[in-house]
């Protein structure tokens, strides 16, 4: 009788707790995932007053297939292709994060090796061209350029800037 009430209570408590979520306009749920959502609220209530309703099990882990098969993915240099929807991206890193991975987790998720590149080649290189070009990299501090010598004497330097005019 006992188990009853408790029961009782569980499935009270679970369905309340439902109809306050439903009740949210912030969550958009359709009439068909209810009851789908009642029961996991039943069973999870159970779980935690500890009435052995059903035995709430730890998921198994989801054996993720990629997209596109690795070599396919590398193929290109100017793209990666993701392993997740096989479309192609210059750096995967906006889009792991838009489907809440880290480049660890995505390499863990698809078997991966640590070097499996982020960002595609032609991308990576056109960077790294830019980044030279306006001096990042260097060590703090002018650097003056050797100044051309003729036989050991330094020699004369041009004006700078615009010629003066002459009235």
């Amino acid at each position: 009788m006992a188990d009853d009430i408790a029961d009782f209570n569980v499935t009270e408590l679970a369905t309340e707790l439902t109809i306050a979520w439903l009740g949210n306009p912030n969550n958009r749920v359709s009439a068909d995932e209810v009851p789908a959502f009642l029961q996991k609220m039943h069973a999870t209530v159970s779980a935690l007053a500890g009435s052995g309703g059903e035995d709430v099990q730890p998921e198994a882990t989801t054996e993720y297939l990629p997209a596109v098969t690795v070599r396919k993915s590398l193929a290109s240099k100017d793209h990666i292709i993701s392993l997740i929807d096989g479309k192609p991206y210059k750096t995967l890193r906006r889009h792991l994060s838009g489907h809440g991975l880290t480049p660890d987790d995505y390499r863990t998720r698809y078997g991966l090796k640590a070097d499996y590149p982020m960002v595609a080649e032609t991308y990576s290189e056109a960077r790294r061209a830019m980044a030279k070009k306006i001096g990042l990299g260097r060590k703090p501090g002018p650097r003056k350029a050797a100044e051309p010598t003729v036989d050991g004497v330094a020699a004369p330097k041009a004006p700078r800037g615009r010629p003066k005019k002459t009235a």
